[in-house]
């Protein structure tokens, strides 16, 4: 009776399992249909789009050459050094500080240097009254040998006192100059226009011969200092154009022409210094930051697109193609990038002449229809001309 009943038992519970499992796939199967319903609902919803948003990729000149990199600098730099060893008195100028040609920097001790200048100048005023004596002595004796009254050697002797004198007043002016030219090197002066890149002294400090003072440079005289690697060297030549970014500038984009190329390669690093010259007027005001572009050596015509028309998943790229009334998600193979629109090459995917969404966003649907609305130009024609007939009408009443 016991085995009758548990039986009875195991065997509603298995009809409850097997109800419960139907009514699940019911659901479930009621969902998928709901989901693919809504799928395809999303999917009849037009997109709809305006001719500014769409981009038509065409072929465009690429340049190509090798990479320089290296410094932005001023042709126009002074390191000014002491010419005399003394005392830093004053220091006039402050890093950043603009200064004029002829402008006083640094003022160092002329003591001893204006002592000198005296003894030598009371050594020209000696030698001058010397040679004066002396000539006149001479004078005085050649009237008297031509009259008989005084011996040729007494002559002589007198001329070569005289000679002397010269070279005795010689000397000592000599001595005046170089001494009035050292006082002179005490105040340390500005050679150009410019503005103070770098204080080397201060009041109080011993400046030997050779020390460095300051430093001055022109702003209006950057160029851009880089350095090419010795294998790509052939390819460069003077007078073509560069595109290079500037740290500290941002994405700025600034051009220049090859000046000059060195003759002789770095013996450590085998790179080779290109001078180029800024050819715009926008020009960085700070010396030494650091620059990197590239030398137009060659031009090509490429299929290329914007950046603002990629979608990036990973190291894929993809585009949004708008044909035949449908967007479609084109996966893309990409080449190098233009460094002076910031536009790629498009290795395959995309053909000249298609049209891709400029600024595609995430709610966007592979295979999704598209409605091409009326362009913003034709739409502001269209709203004006009511406008106008009515004037019209008004000023014909």
């Amino acid at each position: 009776m016991l085995r009758q009943t548990l039986l009875a038992v195991a065997i509603t519970l298995s009809l409850a399992a097997c109800s419960k499992g139907a009514d699940k796939e019911g659901k479930s199967a009621d969902g998928s249909a709901s989901a693919k319903t809504a799928s395809a609902s999303a999917s009849a919803v037009a997109l709809l789009i305006s001719p500014e948003d769409l981009i038509t990729v065409q072929n465009n000149s690429l340049s190509s050459g090798p990479v320089i990199t290296g410094s932005v600098q001023p042709e126009r730099r002074a390191d000014l050094r002491a010419e005399v060893s003394a005392v830093v008195l004053q220091v006039l100028k402050e890093n950043g500080e603009a200064v004029k040609r002829g402008d006083l920097l640094v003022r160092l001790d002329d003591t001893s240097i204006r002592d000198s200048l005296h003894s030598a100048e009371a050594a020209v005023r000696a030698s001058e009254q010397t040679l004066d004596q002396a000539e006149r002595q001479f004078q005085r004796l050649k009237t008297l040998r031509a009259s008989g009254m005084t011996s040729t050697s007494q002559l002589e002797d007198a001329e070569i006192r005289r000679n002397n004198a010269q070279s005795d007043l010689v000397g000592a002016k000599a001595r005046a100059a170089q001494a009035r030219q050292q006082l002179q090197r005490t105040e340390v002066r500005a050679p150009f226009e410019g503005i103070v890149s770098e204080r080397k002294v201060s009041a109080g400090d011993t400046a030997a011969i050779g020390k460095e003072l300051v430093k001055v440079i022109d702003p209006d005289s950057m160029r851009f200092e880089g350095f090419v690697s010795a294998d790509r060297i052939s390819s460069v030549k003077i007078g073509q154009p560069v595109d290079f970014r500037v740290n500290g500038y941002g994405q700025q984009l600034f051009t220049g022409k090859v000046k000059r190329v060195d003759p002789a390669a770095n013996a450590t690093t085998r790179q080779v210094e290109v001078l180029v010259n800024f050819t715009d007027s926008k020009q960085p005001k700070v010396s030494g930051l650091y620059a990197e572009g590239r030398i137009e050596a060659a031009t090509v015509s490429t299929l290329m697109i914007p950046e603002a028309a990629l979608v990036r998943n990973g190291d894929k790229s993809f585009a949004w193609r708008v044909k035949d009334g449908v967007v479609s998600k084109i996966s893309l193979t990409l080449g190098e990038r233009d460094q002076r629109r910031g536009d790629y090459v498009v290795r395959s995917g995309l053909a000249d002449g298609d049209k891709v969404v400029r600024n595609p966003v995430s709610t966007m649907k592979d295979g999704q229809k598209i409605t091409l609305a009326p362009s913003a130009t034709a739409a502001t024609a269209a709203a004006a001309m009511p406008s106008s007939g009515a004037s019209s009408g008004t000023a014909g009443k």
